[in-house]
């Protein structure tokens, strides 16, 4: 999705610079200077000027259709916001939430505000490649999103009492249609919502609106006359002729078509005045009060107190509330009250106190010169300095000059306090404190002060954003934010440290030199000490230092805590059977079709996990078995009938041997382990294997069968691991029930170190097509929802459900280590998709649930987009020249495991499609052993039998 924002004209030009972020995909200009268009013309603007900057000789309407466009307007003077109006309120920094996980310090308004409407864009309709949002808000959908109806406008609101809705615009619709417009209005009185409630329903108008190429198009006309773009406004003018019932008569515009929605679970904070970025960040971090989902132990004196990228020496105490500090140097010398705010200060040694509600804003101008602007907190920055309801530092204008015994009439711009030159430029640091004073509280510096202000190149609050050295502004608070990480790190105990996103904490470690953390305290949670060896490991990497050391160090703390419970539980096998019984233990594999990943430790150890699965048998059969036997010689002798091998094992150091992976007896000596047969698992100690296999009763003989290839992708690993595990389960007399099978597969995956998640084992280990869940902590046995069965078992849908082995292989180790070491460093973008993923599984639950096959088959595509998201490797080349070939008859379709080869599951649109498929891919077979296999639902799972 493309980003066009209308910005602060001093910003456009460095905007790339200060943010990092690509020209391709960013694209930002400002209103034309002296020209107010509204938010209507501005978008036409908006589009016009990024339409003649990029089109490639396309008309207007074929560039439209290319892409998905979000339009953000940020460019106001930002009057009620003077600390944040050089960059514009988009680039105002917002501190860690205490409560989230893979934050970043660096992270701003714009930075949170993306990711909400792109996620709207990607569910709407594909005649809709607009969105216009505002600049000065923070927007939160708590719930999965609605569909985005079929429309030329679509707007979004929040049910909000009339004393809110009264200062915004209202979707008002009938209560019959909810959801279709009958008209919007502007700031409409309480009386006037109050008779509405009779027989309307209102939306307050949160600023989200998608809208069709026909309603742009609309929308461009309406804000062009004379061929110059015009002030037309997009809420009062073009929103208020929308609907059945509009306020504006527009036939055109009337004729519309428009659904308004409201956001699930929103939540709306704005960010537009000094007050509002206190208490709206404040309302966000209280977000979560429970004290299991805080990562940290915060000791602030008072939660209304905000300090990122600033060094602080005077003390702060429960008295200075409503205390924001940022990209600032306050020295020990510097006397705090409350409703401060103190942004851009330079390293400084000042005498400053401050009263209540004063607040200080330094501001790089041209290569070395400050301009000081003191405000008050509530100041609104409007009005005639001669008017004595035009306030400045929290009193009239004229009381503060006359108090210092300036002429108004003097003042360039004194017509309005936005225009009015008054903020002195200086070069030296001195002088730029004592003006500071001056103007702050303490007039009686008399003369000096007062000559400084009058000879000093003096700038307005408008002068300031045009002139602002944003590079410099930017640099002090890279500066500032790199001196505060080791005092974070050292304070990980109370700080967001080890919440935050680690891969971007090592850049910042790596580009800014800034030593190595401390070492942390060895009883520290183990969740933290796991997360503090990845990220030594992955500064070391940026380094280009050896960072294996601390990576194995992470995967080792893992497998601690996972095996933990398992391993204290040491077992005491007895022979079970009768000297001529066999124990026969077979089982179904598994495809996830949504939420696959998040079931991955340690995500799910931190989040949860959610997973649907089906359990499946091949050809009728359950493809894995095992076959258990009393051997007379007290030996243990393996076989493998798939592999055609066999080893036998005599000693307990033969048997412990099970690291190797690619092994064709791993899994059965790590079963073999957790059964009991090692010294450290068993309750009994022996001197030898064959002293144990004479005291339990006979020898063992194990017997695999694994009829299906390796790499396939459907849990194959994990469901062995499984079967064997229930079959020494009933041969030792063990007693574990399905769920501590399911659990100590986990724990012998672990043992391998091939790690993995619970869904393999899982899902075929419980039969049918299942939700499974587990809560965050180390104990992931998850609980069960079953599903029904009817759009996979009923005749006219389960022809569709095709499974085609691609005989192509890839390795899922190497996948998943990688994925896993972006878990433990709280990847952002990698939490984000996890976190999407677990949304997507209740959409595809409700489906299933609703028996809608259409809709399931869809969202099977959408897993699969995004298990490719996550690995870019998962859908190499020889896959898609498959795919490519069926897409068209598939609702959706995905590989059955981590990707990149296996087994294809495909859900065809109907029979018809299912047979053209199958002859399709049996005329192009890409290999020898690429084939169908017919597939079923298990209604068994896991079976465990005897002779």
């Amino acid at each position: 999705m493309k980003k066009l924002l209308s910005l602060p004209p001093n910003l456009v030009n460095c905007f790339h610079d200060v943010t990092g972020y690509n020209r391709s995909e960013w694209f930002c200009t400002n209103d034309p200077v002296g020209h107010k268009l509204g938010s209507g013309g501005g978008s036409a603007w908006l589009l016009q000027s990024c339409y003649e900057e990029t089109s490639q000789g396309e008309t207007f309407d074929e560039w439209m259709k290319k892409d998905k466009r979000l339009l953000l307007h940020a460019g106001g003077q930002s009057r009620r916001l003077p600390a944040y109006a050089p960059s514009g309120k988009i680039l105002t920094p917002i501190p860690v939430f205490r409560w989230e996980r893979g934050q970043r310090f660096s992270q701003d308004l714009l930075s949170l505000q993306i990711p909400l409407y792109e996620r709207i864009m990607d569910i709407a309709p594909d005649n809709m490649h607009t969105m216009i949002v505002s600049g000065d808000v923070y927007i939160r959908a708590t719930k999965p999103l609605q569909t985005v109806p079929d429309a030329d406008v679509v707007c979004y609101g929040l049910w909000l009492g009339p004393e809110i809705a009264t200062d915004h615009g209202v979707f008002v619709s009938r209560r019959d249609t909810s959801s279709v417009l009958e008209c919007m209005m502007q700031k409409p009185s309480i009386k006037t919502l109050g008779e509405l409630l009779k027989s309307h329903f209102y939306l307050t108008d949160i600023g989200i609106w998608l809208l069709s190429d026909r309603a742009v198009k609309m929308l461009m006309e309406r804000s062009v006359r004379n061929g110059e773009i015009i002030n037309y406004d997009l809420y009062s003018e073009f929103g208020c002729a929308l609907g059945s019932d509009p306020i504006i008569k527009d036939d055109e515009l009337n004729s519309l078509k428009v659904a308004v929605l409201p956001l699930p679970g929103g939540e709306f904070y704005h960010y537009g005045t000094s007050h509002e970025i206190i208490s709206s960040t404040l309302a966000v971090q209280n977000l979560v009060n429970d004290q299991r989902e805080i990562m940290h132990h915060s000791l602030k004196p008072h939660p209304a107190m905000f300090v990122q990228n600033a060094v602080v020496k005077t003390s702060i105490t429960e008295n200075n509330q409503n205390l924001w500090i940022e990209n600032s140097w306050v020295g020990e010398k510097w006397t705090l009250a409350h409703e401060n705010i103190i942004t851009g200060v330079p390293r400084n040694d000042w005498n400053v106190m401050l009263r209540a509600g004063d607040c200080v804003d330094v501001v790089p101008v041209d290569e070395c010169e400050y301009v000081v602007r003191p405000y008050g907190f509530d100041d609104k920055f409007r009005g005639s300095l001669h008017d004595v309801t035009t306030l400045f530092l929290g009193k009239p204008f004229v009381e503060w000059a006359l108090e210092r015994g300036i002429d108004i009439d003097e003042i360039d711009g004194n017509a309005d306090l936005q225009s009015a030159r008054i903020f002195p430029a200086c070069e030296n640091l001195d002088d730029t404190g004592l003006l500071l004073r001056w103007m702050l509280g303490e007039p009686e510096l008399g003369d000096e002060a007062k000559n400084l202000w009058l000879e000093a190149r003096r700038l307005s609050a408008d002068d300031i954003s045009n002139e602002a050295c944003l590079s410099r502004l930017t640099m002090q608070r890279d500066e500032y934010r790199a001196g505060n990480w080791q005092a974070i790190a050292d304070n990980y105990e109370h700080s967001v440290f080890y919440q935050v996103d680690l891969c971007h904490a090592a850049k910042e470690y790596s580009l800014y030199n800034i030593p190595e953390p401390k070492p942390i305290a060895g009883n520290a949670p183990l969740l933290t000490r796991i997360h503090d060896s990845m990220f030594r490991s992955e500064l070391a990497r940026l380094k280009g230092e050896e960072c294996k050391a601390a990576e194995d160090k992470a995967f080792s703390l893992l497998r601690e805590g996972l095996t933990e419970r398992v391993l204290s539980e040491r077992q005491s096998p007895v022979m079970s059977v009768y000297s001529d019984q066999i124990v026969w233990g077979r089982s179904p594999v598994r495809i996830d079709i949504a939420g696959g990943w998040t079931d991955t430790p340690p995500y799910c150890l931190m989040e949860g996990g959610s997973v649907i699965n089906l359990a499946i048998e091949l050809n009728g059969q359950p493809p894995l078995q095992t076959y258990v036997r009393p051997c007379k010689e007290h030996k243990i002798i393996l076989r493998s009938i798939d592999l055609g091998a066999m080893e036998t094992i005599s000693t307990y150091e033969e048997l412990s041997d099970f690291r190797h992976v690619g092994s064709p007896f791993s899994i059965p000596k790590a079963a073999l382990a957790l059964a009991g047969f090692l010294p450290g698992f068993s309750t009994e100690v022996y001197s030898s294997l064959e002293q144990q296999l004479k005291s339990f009763g006979c020898g063992i003989e194990l017997t695999l069968l694994s009829a299906i290839p390796a790499g396939s992708g459907l849990g194959t690993s994990s469901m062995l691991a499984a079967t064997v595990l229930g079959a020494l389960n009933d041969f030792c007399g063990l007693m574990w029930d399905k769920t501590e099978i399911g659990c100590r597969t986990l724990v012998l995956e672990q043992l391998l170190t091939t790690g993995g998640g619970w869904q393999d084992q899982f899902g075929g280990i419980l039969q049918g097509v299942k939700l499974l869940q587990t809560e965050r902590g180390f104990d992931q046995a998850p609980t069960v929802r079953w599903l029904p069965a009817d759009i996979y078992t009923r005749p006219e849908y389960s022809a569709c459900h095709l499974l085609y082995y691609t005989g192509i292989t890839r390795t899922a180790k190497t996948i998943l280590a990688e994925i896993v070491r972006r878990m433990f460093l709280n990847h952002n973008a990698e939490l984000a998709l996890l976190r999407e993923m677990k949304n997507h599984v209740y959409d595809m639950y409700e489906a299933i649930q609703r028996a809608d096959f259409t809709q399931m088959g869809r969202l099977v595509r959408k897993t699969w987009m995004q298990n490719q998201a996550i690995d870019s490797g998962t859908n190499p080349d020889a896959v898609r020249q498959i795919t490519s070939q069926i897409d068209d008859l598939c609702l959706g379709y995905k590989l059955s495991g981590a990707g990149g080869g296996g087994y294809l599951y495909m859900v065809a649109k109907d029979p018809d499609a299912a047979a053209r498929i199958r002859t399709i891919l049996n005329a192009n077979r890409p290999n020898a052993n690429a084939r169908f296999v017919e597939m079923s639902l298990s209604d068994k799972g896991l079976q465990v039998s005897r002779s």
